[in-house]
């Protein structure tokens, strides 16, 4: 699949979709500006993690852009799966609306999240720390019709135009207004349960001053059969734009955003075969593409809560994720000098539920493996509460029960304030153009979350008929409780509460020359962060006890499954209370050799700072709260080079990349710790050729990456790192018939290892999307979409490391075929 996708990049490139820039913000579609939009754009613009927007080809970045009526196109679909399509960007999606992993140039996916690239909104963090425990920055960000553009800069300057970003940035525009008009969609799932309507008007409310509005609801089941409304809730969005008479604007930004969606994590699989060449498949009555362990015959998920008194918290809760902020953005001039200045306050928060799997069995051995020999197991929920599951019988076509462990954290705040303050010059000089910077960033970011815990005993029941079991003895005693096996994760650990505050302050500047074809570059940044808190759970040690009898039905009698209820050890908090501080610098330049075409060549450090992936770990002196130096922060060593042509249709960027970086992580749903030294070798190409009606894009990473030190387990040192495919690609073409418009994107990715030991393979996949777009008139737009049109299972993750001699095993796929209608109204 790699070969195939470098034979079409050398054949005919086509290309990436142009960024432009106006004030930092990309200039909008809608009714009008479709008609206006010239074929071919004189320049692409790009301003994301760069001192000032200026032509790409005048700028030693290697960056991409994304226009919002083109992910419009493909219907609803989750942020991860729109940039799984982006070129340099690989994401494990499938996860859900939030929660998916992102990563760039072979740096390290360890644990979830995105440690190294940071998401932004109009230029601002969402999240300081974008690999949060259980919290991912794209939960508190939606795809709608607010979005104008996204823009993406790997490596490059974005070390030193923003903090924790060593590997890049990510930014979401929104629409300001710039043209008047607005649109109204109303979409449904064809074979899934999801209605959906978007909105969005933007225009002017006098001579001087623009405004925009958007936003999305839902409800509904979802793409995955889980027997009630995962999905409910929505955002809107609005900014008001006031135009300065002596130039520049003052922008406010508002967001309010409340929504539901559930998360999928690996469920079962049947593994055969050999480590090299496994074979997936599904169970008989679960289907891992479309089949969730959720259904209306679980939960609720009954704990003691951040207070140690009994709670019964919603298991259909999935990612409820709040957040309202405000902002405000204003560009002006003063004496030569052009100042921007971005401010916003953000109220994050909201539960956050998932299952995740233990052990599964079949259910003799399951039940003998909770209560010994002669045990016993029935139902405890759903239509069959109370039969009994003969010992070897095939219930529900597979035989399996299994344990499953649900997660439900309590985010009570994860505030943030951020405030990035620049002034830029342009000095005219003899033969060229001086550019100079000077910038300061501080931020806050509240972390006070707490993790919550049960364990249940379950069938492997597909089409939302998944139902709770209990296991008795040889002596008819129950070890569970209405089907709980523990309130807690049957053990103390992972019982947690996290009170800590981050605070980041950071100047910064450049300097670049720009003289007939060449230009040169340096930035230069310096993060401080002070982190003050306390933690509590049993995790800590020290004579801390996580485990209490404890009564939950009240009938005055302890039951098996209630001598296994985790508690907080509140009296006993362990202190955080430690600085830092670190440098990052880039410096490149760039050639521009012709009109059409420019290399150019780039070297960055930069550095991302450990937020609460080392927390509860040795790393933090639970007397003191100081951590070791080389513990606060993970640095990043990239680079690049690369080359960029721009003539008539086609354009055409690669950029070559040596990366090096240290990682300090907890694998997700383990106490096991990484402390590794990774490095990548690759090469990022993209491009685009366009054609009459024909319009054709590209994309390819390849990837070489190494673990070059594990300092914990250094048999694995010279491996692989996990899921890294050597090769990840898309292409996207699109022909447009005038009334009717045809397109698709393809996806894949190539072959990986399952985990480190680098044993079992994950096999390489190729995702099409799809969509037919109709416009009878020039307001009315009628379009079918079909995600995973070939029903492809997408392995993304597997918990094993080697085949399981039972063929019992937990992966985690994207989601199946779905079908979607939408209608649209401009006006």
């Amino acid at each position: 699949m790699g070969k195939t996708a470098l034979l079409l990049f050398t054949a005919q490139i086509a290309l990436v979709t142009p960024a432009y820039a106006e004030e930092g913000a990309a200039p909008e579609a809608g009714p009008k500006a479709a008609a206006e939009t010239p074929a071919q754009p004189p320049k692409e613009i790009f301003s994301t993690g760069v001192a000032k927007g200026r032509d790409r080809l005048d700028s030693a970045t290697s960056t991409s852009a994304l226009r919002g009526d083109e992910i419009q196109k493909f219907g609803p679909r989750s942020l991860g799966d729109v940039l799984r399509a982006m070129a340099g960007l690989r994401v494990e999606s499938g996860i859900g609306e939030g929660n998916n992993n992102f990563t760039v140039r072979g740096l390290p996916l360890a644990a979830g999240g995105s440690k190294y690239m940071q998401f932004q909104e109009d230029g601002l963090p969402v999240l300081e720390f974008g690999d949060l425990f259980n919290v991912g920055t794209d939960v508190y960000m939606r795809n709608d019709f607010n979005i104008a553009q996204i823009e993406t800069i790997r490596g490059g300057s974005a070390s030193t135009f923003a903090s924790n970003s060593p590997g890049g940035l990510i930014n979401i525009i929104s629409r300001t207004g710039d043209v008047e008009g607005g649109s109204v969609q109303l979409s449904s799932g064809i074979d899934y349960d999801e209605k959906r309507v978007d909105f969005d008007y933007g225009g002017k409310l006098g001579e001087s001053t623009r405004f925009h509005i958007g936003g999305f609801y839902r409800q509904g089941e979802g793409p995955r059969r889980i027997g009630f409304d995962g999905w409910r809730g929505g955002q809107v969005k609005f900014n008001i734009t006031r135009d300065l008479a002596g130039g520049g604007y003052v922008r406010l930004y508002l967001k309010y955003l409340d929504d539901r969606s559930p998360t999928f994590a690996p469920y079962f699989v049947n593994i055969t075969g050999t480590n090299d060449d496994p074979e997936y498949k599904n169970f008989a009555g679960f289907d891992l593409r479309k089949d969730s362990v959720l259904s209306p015959y679980l939960g609720p998920v009954v704990t003691l809560d951040q207070n140690n008194q009994l709670a019964a918290l919603p298991i259909d809760t999935g990612q409820h994720a709040v957040s309202k902020s405000v902002g405000i953005e204003t560009q002006f001039d003063v004496a030569g000098w052009t100042i921007t200045e971005k401010a916003r306050y953000a109220a994050n928060g909201g539960d956050f539920s998932r299952a995740f799997p233990s052990n599964a069995g079949t259910v003799s051995a399951f039940a003998a493996g909770q209560a010994g020999t002669g045990a016993t197991a029935s139902y405890a929920t759903g239509p069959l509460s109370g039969q009994a599951i003969p010992g070897g019988s095939l219930i529900n076509g597979n035989g399996l029960l299994s344990l499953y462990f649900v997660s439900y954290v309590r985010a009570r705040s994860l505030d943030n304030f951020t405030n990035d303050i620049r002034a830029s010059k342009v000095w005219k000089l003899s033969g060229g153009n001086l550019t100079t910077t000077l910038g300061a960033y501080f931020a806050t970011q509240k972390l006070e979350t707490t993790w919550l815990h049960t364990a249940m005993d379950i069938d492997v029941n597909g089409d939302a008929g998944t139902a709770m079991v209990n296991i008795a003895n040889a002596a008819g005693v129950n070890q569970t409780l209405n089907g709980y096996y523990s309130f807690g994760r049957a053990s103390a650990l992972f019982r947690r509460s996290f009170d800590v505050d981050y605070r980041v302050f950071a100047p910064y500047g450049s300097i670049n020359y720009h003289f007939g074809k060449i230009a040169i570059g340096g930035s230069l940044r310096y993060d401080i962060g002070r982190v003050r808190g306390s933690l509590i759970g049993a995790d800590l040690g020290g004579g801390r006890d996580g485990l209490i009898d404890y009564d939950i039905n009240g009938d005055g009698i302890i039951s098996t499954a209630e001598t296994r209820v985790a508690y907080l050890p509140l009296t006993q908090p362990a202190p955080v209370n430690y600085n830092y501080g670190y440098l990052n610098y880039s410096a490149g330049v760039n050639y521009r050799v012709a009109e059409p075409f420019s290399v150019f060549a780039r070297y960055s450090l930069g550095a991302r700072a450990n937020a609460d992936k080392i927390l509860f770990t040795p790393v933090v002196n639970n007397a003191t709260g100081d951590v070791a130096t080389r513990d606060k922060a993970d640095k990043v060593h990239q680079l690049e080079g690369g080359l960029k042509f721009r003539k008539g249709g086609v354009t055409f960027n690669a950029t070559a990349f040596h990366v090096t970086a240290d990682d300090h992580n907890v694998l997700n749903g383990s106490a096991n710790r990484t402390d590794r030294s990774y490095k990548a070798d690759g090469l990022e190409m993209e491009g685009a050729w366009a054609h009459g009606p024909f319009n054709l894009a590209l994309a390819a990473t390849y990837t070489r990456a190494k673990i070059t030190a594990d300092r914990l387990d250094p048999a694995l040192t010279g491996k692989e790192p996990r899921h890294q495919p050597s090769w990840t690609f898309s292409a996207t073409p699109q022909v447009d018939l005038g009334k009717a418009i045809v397109g698709a994107s393809v996806v894949g990715i190539t072959k990986s290892y399952a985990q480190d030991s680098n044993l079992l393979v994950m096999p390489g996949f190729t995702v099409v999307n799809a969509f037919v777009q109709f416009r009878p008139t020039a307001r009315i737009r009628m379009t079918l979409n079909a995600n995973n049109l070939f029903d492809t299972m997408g392995i993304f993750e597997v918990n094993q490391a080697s085949v399981p001699a039972s063929g019992v095993g937990f992966a985690r796929s994207i989601n199946g075929r779905t079908l979607s209608g939408s209608l649209r109204f401009d006006f």
